[in-house]
């Protein structure tokens, strides 16, 4: 057993709090696993966790262990930094997380050109609509939307995203074309119940920021959800761009007060603050910076 995969074994093992976790982490069989950390603990003279059939914890050993091992991994990964960037080509897994809608279109759409250019570059995507712990799942990238709280993350922008405004043909021609956003509150609006303010939307009038209130018997907590009730001709709906591009095209929905756009999302790449970034991660992340800047879904100017 090489000594840096014993320490990158019992780092996966100690995060996931599981042999077969930690062995998927880092792509080794489970009984593998187990091997390298039953010789670092024979090289060690020292047991490392504690084990039963349901949990595998840190021993007070191991605890300390641990926290040494961290940044001396993240020194060995600067070490091949250096290395790789002396060569031509990227290679290493790059792992993601994204909210699920966004992931499965716009972010594959914005890889593909970054995996045709760097072949031997992998990337392992986990899809979520839960906030996905860095740390503990052993991501190397998170993609999320909305204000960070998290400050021991660093976030770089990626772009502001579009609140657009929209509505299906029928529901326009059955029940007209609203001509000013004060006259939302005589429609049904289709409410994302995970709005900052899902009962108030902000408009652009003037040249002033102004909030009207809107009502509706239809709500839910995902934008992909309230797109598809407005194609469905229940109600007038607000959700990222991104959501309704689609069906924009295609003529399902049609947007309204594109003049008065007034809300963003801001959309970010965030990892931990304490980890060095390789290289493929960084050029990944300058790559997705360029292709949302040049996007349609962005502010209009």
């Amino acid at each position: 057993m090489d000594t840096i995969d014993g320490m990158r074994t019992f780092v996966a093992v100690a995060k996931q709090k599981s042999f077969t976790s930690g062995a998927k982490l880092i792509g080794i069989s489970t009984k593998l696993a187990s091997k390298y950390i039953g010789q670092l603990e024979e090289r060690l003279d020292a047991q490392l966790f504690h084990r039963t059939t349901r949990s595998v914890t840190l021993t007070e050993t191991g605890q300390a262990y641990f926290l040494k091992c961290v940044p001396v991994l993240e020194q060995f990964a600067e070490l091949e930094d250096v290395v790789q960037q002396g060569q031509s080509e990227l290679a290493g897994v790059i792992r993601i997380t994204a909210p699920t809608g966004f992931g499965s279109t716009k972010l594959v759409e914005a890889l593909a050109p970054f995996q045709k250019m760097h072949p031997k570059v992998s990337i392992d995507m986990r899809l979520s609509d839960h906030i996905v712990s860095i740390v503990d799942e052993g991501i190397d990238l998170a993609i999320r939307f909305g204000k960070l709280e998290d400050s021991t993350m660093i976030a770089r922008k990626l772009m502001d995203m579009r609140i657009v405004v929209f509505a299906s043909p029928d529901y326009l021609a059955e029940f007209g074309r609203p001509k000013h956003p004060s006259a939302l509150s005589t429609h049904n609006c289709l409410l994302q119940q995970f709005s900052i303010e899902p009962h108030h939307w902000q408009f652009k009038i003037a040249g002033e920021m102004k909030s009207y209130p809107v009502m509706g018997s239809y709500s839910a907590n995902s934008p992909r959800a309230v797109a598809h009730m407005a194609a469905a001709g229940l109600g007038i709906g607000a959700a990222p761009a991104y959501v309704v591009e689609s069906y924009i095209k295609e003529g399902s929905l049609k947007l309204l007060f594109e003049d008065n756009e007034a809300r963003i999302i801001p959309l970010h790449a965030v990892y931990p603050s304490g980890r060095h970034l390789p290289k493929r991660i960084r050029v990944l992340i300058e790559h997705l910076a360029m292709v949302f800047k040049a996007s349609s879904l962005g502010p209009r100017n």
